[in-house]
């Protein structure tokens, strides 16, 4: 794996350069602290809003349409995303255009001008995404487990927030906002793939060295409590069945964290996995099934998906919670932990191909930790895992009163449901 190297400028912005010789691309990515659990109420969306103004206007180019126009005139892959904690602008381009991906990039991120005229017309185009995101149960089902884990605090809220919040947003809320948080000490930029190292860097600093400083506004530390098993129900006439069931865990700062990837892996990490095998190929019950760890700076959990035929709900509501229990009381097997662990690593390793997914990769981890576990070091955490640690979490996790079920689909009987969440 390429080394990576890391400075940091006297404001405080952080630049971590990869590079990767052979590589026909480069991708600058620019990532800031700064997401949904930033937010209060009365402005719950801004982040994921104010990523989208960022590409209609700057103080060097006036429109939407000549950013898109230079961007698609380098061949570039471009976009933005937010999440929780983090937002993130990129370009992917042919190597030779690193220089100007990067201009375009920072002037994005640095001089955005929230034209309020844009801001109206980008309200429906926001509202028109929330909409999107309700045909899609499968991608909103996340959002309704985490309502249902974390409730009225922002771990709980949509990132991309409600409608009624966004009709009413304006060019000073952008503003505020983005002076709070958009500071040099809470970005970093990422430059991966193919490019002359110090002609980028004399730029990079060149581009940001007068980023003003500030005071960083902060987050609300999470608080957790549960006392019984939980289920929330929105109904939508469909098809199939959506549910997600699973526990809390613990933060990405536990050192359980890379027993906890593995005992997903098992779970339903892959088409080898327990539930896969068990709800596709043996029940027939679902086209889609998986398990996976989401954790985040002071909090996280774990949770298994699935879409379900509706007449197969209830089994394999079953079986999914069998399985949860199997972990607990039965060591895994030496012949399935070796084949979790080789699954992990070699999916790990092969996503990493692309100049795109490094600069994820390093970039979402020094804006969450402060500091980069390489792939090796991953490799070797993944490696350690004993089946002994696995059961651990598994004892620690997998409990009655922290078990949670969300569901859409065409279900009115709460209580028949509930009445399955009990290991």
């Amino acid at each position: 794996m390429q080394p990576y190297s890391k400075q940091t400028l006297p404001n405080g912005l952080r630049i971590i350069t990869v590079p990767q010789p052979g590589n026909l691309a480069t991708t600058v990515l620019v990532l800031v602290e700064a997401g949904s659990k930033y937010e209060v109420k009365e402005i719950n969306g801004i982040s994921h809003f104010l990523e989208h103004m960022c590409f209609k206007g700057t103080t060097n180019r006036a429109t939407a349409m000549q950013i898109a126009g230079e961007l698609d005139g380098l061949g570039a892959e471009y976009n933005a995303f937010t999440s929780h904690e983090w937002t993130g602008y990129f370009a992917k381009v042919e190597s030779h255009h690193s220089s100007e991906a990067l201009d375009i990039i920072s002037d994005l991120y640095l001089n955005p001008v929230f034209d309020p005229a844009e801001i109206e017309k980008e309200k429906g185009v926001i509202i028109e995404e929330l909409n999107m995101y309700e045909d899609m149960p499968q991608r909103k089902i996340g959002d309704i487990f985490m309502h249902l884990l974390y409730g009225e605090q922002p771990a709980g809220w949509d990132v991309g927030g409600e409608k009624d919040i966004i009709r009413t947003l304006t060019k000073e809320n952008f503003i505020k906002y983005r002076g709070a948080h958009y500071l040099p000490k809470s970005t970093i930029l990422i430059i991966t793939g193919n490019f002359d190292e110090k002609k980028i860097l004399e730029q990079a600093n060149k581009l940001f060295a007068k980023m003003p400083e500030g005071s960083k506004g902060s987050k609300l530390a999470v608080t957790e409590g549960q006392a019984r098993p939980e289920l929330l129900l929105k109904f939508k006439e469909s098809d199939q069945s959506h549910i997600m069931i699973g526990v809390r865990a613990f933060s990405m700062f536990d050192k359980r964290r890379y027993a906890l990837e593995v005992l997903s892996d098992i779970l339903g990490g892959g088409m080898s996995s327990r539930l896969f095998q068990k709800v596709r190929e043996e029940l027939g019950a679902a086209y889609y099934v998986r398990a996976s760890a989401d954790l985040y700076t002071d909090h996280g959990y774990l949770a298994a998906g699935a879409g379900v035929e509706h007449s197969k709900l209830k089994i394999v509501i079953k079986a999914i919670l069998e399985e949860f229990n199997k972990l607990k009381n039965e060591k895994v097997s030496e012949a399935e932990l070796a084949r979790a662990k080789s699954h992990l690593s070699g999916n790990l390793l092969l996503g990493l191909e692309t100049s795109d997914a490094l600069a994820i990769y390093y970039g979402s981890q020094e804006i969450l930790k402060r500091s980069v576990t390489t792939p090796d070091e991953l490799v070797q955490g993944i490696n350690s895992v004993t089946a002994e640690q696995i059961q651990e979490v598994a004892k620690d996790i997998f409990k009655n009163e922290s078990l949670n079920m969300a569901m859409i689909g065409p279900q009115k009987n709460e209580q028949e449901f509930r009445d399955l969440l009990a290991l």
